[in-house]
């Protein structure tokens, strides 16, 4: 036993001149025998008071023996003074053997601070009751856990030791424990024992890596991480690694062969994971933590990880066993995993913030293509972060009045005259600037925002659009030209939506212009049809914007209610003979065939990204009808749009 005490001084020297009257031999052989002046258990009637009699004396003394449970009178520094035949059965001595000794030797109190202090507090009668539990060890070698409580006893200068055995309380606590924090089915370690384990090893770390120590703490600790707490020596990395997989396909095994073979796929699995892990070797803290987090997901915990290196060679070693196939009740399968690697400091390092790591990394394994491992990287992960923030923010942003219209203007090839405007909407972002629409149109079409933006970009680019009508009624009308997803026309009533907008700010229909992009418009049927349909019969004129990227079916453009194409920049940029550029003779062979066919079908061609007056010319001459790019004009506030109209030419 660890601990010491100081030696039995105090107000009960009179029990050692009780011993010398007794000739030396206190208690009597074979019996612990309180001294008159000391309390009973019982704290109601203490032995030995003036006026009791000498059959209560006895009564109490043959009850203290008497007792199953194991407990000795303590003095005011903590020495045996009286202890009865259940603590000498309990210790494997005799009770007279007991007297006179440190009970924080006895039951270890002094093996840690927090425990001593308690101790003495209770001693000095400055604390009511203490209670810890111990593990003792019997004479016979034997170990056996212990529930040590010391309450003072009133009046007496004296306190009251007792212990009981909770072994088999212990034993049973241990194996309901084991049952709650393992996985029935793979036998590993579950998903509670994992992050009670990941916690216990961020804080243990962060404890040494500041000073600290294991040391003063009770027994608790040890006993939470189970058979998986290993002695932990002096030197630490102060760094942490983390394997995060699950098996691709896994749904597919369930599915077709049942949760039986499931089962068993999931066992072997584990076993295969296991033979990784101690194939990868021992840390200071002991073995790697194998667990199951449910489902098909596995995670490999390295404490006092030795950087990035190490937690990469693991994970290719757990690819490359589980790439083995696994012959189960005569099926032959074949997995692969996908894995998530973090490797990190401690420091600064929580619970939560390493599992969404990982919980991220593993996503882009499965992004990139599965059956592979990918480690973490902060500046991909930032860009995820900022596209969450964005995802998030997008709805309220509507609400709030954070986005803005510019608009680009559409010029007359032949003649150099503002024919429209497209309308190009921005987002002025309190945390990140003034978004341009590749930054989170995207995600507004994948979380269905696009439709509530969608219908906030129509109606103020058609306001707009009658502002300058109005402001300028002598000047010829521009048109606006307003961006549509594919989801817009699924998602909501475009039709209805339209109509209402062109209703409210008395927009004529043939001054709006719906732009869709080739991929969105090749193909339609059904609903999108009808609506597109629907659209051009109102009035409205229908644009294919980047056309020649997609899927350039031709057979479409003449059942489609199609008014505009929209060449993509991609054939413009090959105009270019400035700055040593040398063009590509195919795509102006390609521009011009699309141009002539256009023409043919009744359509205007409007070419994007023009630069150049170069590109311009070249342009004009092959007989496309309007240009938009940086060469006329960047896209501008409405007020510079009001400036051109003002001084553009009038109505004829």
């Amino acid at each position: 036993m660890s601990g010491t005490s100081e030696g039995p001084q105090g107000p009960h020297g009179q029990h050692r001149a009780a011993v010398a009257a007794h000739g030396g031999d206190w208690p009597p052989a074979g019996e612990a025998v309180h001294e008159p002046t000391e309390d009973s258990v019982t704290e109601r009637h203490p032995i030995g008071r003036v006026g009791d009699t000498a059959v209560d004396e006895r009564d109490y003394r043959a009850a203290f023996h008497a007792a199953q449970l194991a407990m000795a009178v303590l003095d005011n520094e903590g020495t045996v003074i009286s202890a009865n035949d259940a603590l000498g059965a309990l210790l494997g001595t005799q009770p007279a053997a007991l007297f006179d000794q440190s009970a924080a030797d006895l039951v270890d109190l002094a093996s840690d601070g927090r425990t001593w202090h308690a101790y003495r507090a209770v001693l000095d009668s400055r604390r009511a009751r203490f209670r810890c539990t111990r593990r003792l060890k019997h004479s016979d070698g034997r170990t056996l856990w212990a529930e040590v409580t010391v309450a003072p006893v009133p009046e007496s200068g004296t306190a009251l030791l007792s212990i009981a055995d909770i072994s088999d309380r212990r034993e049973l606590q241990a194996r309901l424990r084991h049952l709650q924090m393992h996985d029935p089915v793979t036998r590993l370690p579950n998903r509670t024992l994992f992050f009670e384990r990941l916690a216990s090893a961020l804080e243990t770390s962060a404890s040494a890596a500041h000073g600290g120590g294991a040391g003063g703490t009770y027994d608790a600790g040890a006993y939470a991480r189970g058979p998986y707490a290993d002695a932990r020596g002096d030197g630490r990395t102060g760094r942490i690694g983390l394997c995060y997989l699950d098996l691709d396909g896994f749904k597919a095994v369930n599915d077709t062969l049942g949760h039986r073979i499931g089962d068993r796929l999931l066992a072997a699995v584990a076993t295969r994971l296991t033979e990784c892990a101690d194939q990868d070797g021992y840390t200071r803290s002991g073995g790697h933590l194998v667990a199951r987090l449910g489902g098909d997901e596995f995670a490999i915990l390295v404490e006092d990880s030795i950087g990035t290196e190490q937690l990469a060679d693991l994970a290719r070693s757990v690819l490359t066993a589980l790439q083995r196939p696994f012959d189960l009740a005569g099926q032959r399968l074949s997995v692969s995993a996908s894995i998530g690697v973090v490797e990190r400091a401690v420091e600064g390092t929580t619970p939560t913030g390493l599992m969404q790591a990982a919980d991220t990394t593993l996503y882009w394994a499965k992004a990139d293509g599965k059956a592979r491992w990918t480690l973490f990287d902060p500046e991909r992960n930032a860009h995820r972060m900022t596209r969450q923030a964005l995802t998030s923010g997008l709805r309220p942003a509507v609400e709030r009045e954070e986005f803005v219209l510019q608009y680009q203007p559409l010029v007359g090839m032949a003649d150099g005259v503002v024919r429209g405007v497209e309308a190009l909407v921005r987002w002025n972002h309190p945390q990140f600037g003034t978004l341009t629409p590749n930054r989170f149109i995207g995600i507004a079409e994948e979380d269905g925002s696009i439709v509530q933006l969608g219908r906030w970009v129509l109606r103020t680019a058609c306001r707009q659009a009658r502002e300058w009508q109005l402001g300028h009624p002598h000047a010829r009308p521009l048109f606006v030209s307003v961006n549509v997803a594919v989801r817009q026309v699924w998602d909501s009533d475009l039709v209805a939506d339209v109509a209402e907008i062109l209703a409210e700010t008395g927009l004529a229909p043939n001054l709006l212009q719906l732009e869709l992009t080739e991929s969105a418009v090749m193909g339609s049927a059904g609903r999108p049809l009808q609506a597109l349909q629907a659209l051009s019969d109102m009035g409205v004129r229908i644009a294919i914007d980047d056309f020649g990227t997609g899927y350039s079916n031709l057979a479409y453009l003449s059942r489609l209610p199609v008014s505009v194409l929209k060449l993509d920049g991609s054939f413009v940029r090959g105009f270019r003979y400035d700055e040593g550029v040398h063009p590509n003779p195919a795509d102006e062979t390609i521009v011009e065939a699309l141009v002539q066919l256009a023409h043919r079908l009744g359509l205007t061609v409007t070419a994007e990204c023009v630069e150049t007056s170069g590109q311009a010319a070249r342009l004009q001459r092959i007989g496309c009808d309007t240009g938009q790019g940086w060469l006329f004009s960047r896209p501008v506030a409405p007020e510079r749009i009001a400036e051109m109209i003002a001084a553009g030419p009038r109505k004829d």
